[in-house]
């Protein structure tokens, strides 16, 4: 009857850890993800709406889908955007630098291994039992959407002040060719978004455990 009862009550912080589910992704990692799709939202439909004013190809962004109503108007929202997703990208690189997240998620990494699970996914085989784990895939695609968006935000700053920065003017192969740069930079997020949304659409919880950490 006692040992009954002792394992009813028993609420000893063993037995808790045993309910709770472990921490996948803590607040600040959190944070600075919404944060970063906000701004990523902004600057890539005002982005649009800028780029029609001088297109860089044959065709133009309906306007339905831009944001800022006219070019000045698009010009606010993309600048004041641009300093978010700066700052809110110093954030993230210092807390995975700090925490040594990035040396705990990314590493090990090889073309091997990612060459590996791209053969297993196409089979439907590459398995996402451990959301706290990634995949060699994801690996790759987490680390070349950060050098894309520096990359971003390197060509941004020489369309905005290209005389200020003309050494990175210079390094990007000059005003015109920063401005090719940078379109296709955001093209490649956008190729990075749809995946992402593709991937969260067939394993859902990893949307869950980007809301709640667990």
């Amino acid at each position: 009857m006692s040992e009954s009862l002792t394992s009813i009550f028993n609420t000893t912080p063993e037995n808790s850890d045993k309910i709770k589910p472990a921490m996948i992704h803590p607040l600040w990692l959190r944070l600075t993800h919404w944060v970063n799709a906000l701004a990523v939202l902004i600057l890539i439909s005002s982005g649009w709406r800028i780029y029609n004013a001088s297109p860089l190809f044959g065709f133009s962004f309906p306007n339905d889908i831009t944001l800022g109503g006219w070019l000045g108007g698009a010009l606010d929202w993309h600048f004041a955007a641009m300093w978010i997703l700066a700052a809110n990208g110093l954030i993230y690189l210092l807390f995975n630098g700090v925490s040594r997240r990035f040396w705990h998620k990314f590493s090990p990494l090889s073309p091997r291994a990612v060459w590996s699970d791209i053969k297993a996914a196409l089979r439907s085989r590459l398995s996402h039992a451990e959301a706290s784990q990634y995949n060699s895939v994801q690996k790759a695609a987490y680390l070349f959407v950060v050098l894309d968006l520096v990359l971003l935000v390197l060509s941004g700053l020489v369309l905005w002040k290209s005389v200020q920065f003309s050494t990175l003017a210079f390094l990007l192969g000059g005003y015109e060719t920063a401005r090719y740069v940078h379109f296709c930079s955001m093209a490649f997020l956008l190729g990075f978004i749809a995946i992402h949304l593709l991937m969260v659409l067939l394993v859902p919880r990893s949307l869950l455990t980007m809301i709640r950490g667990r």
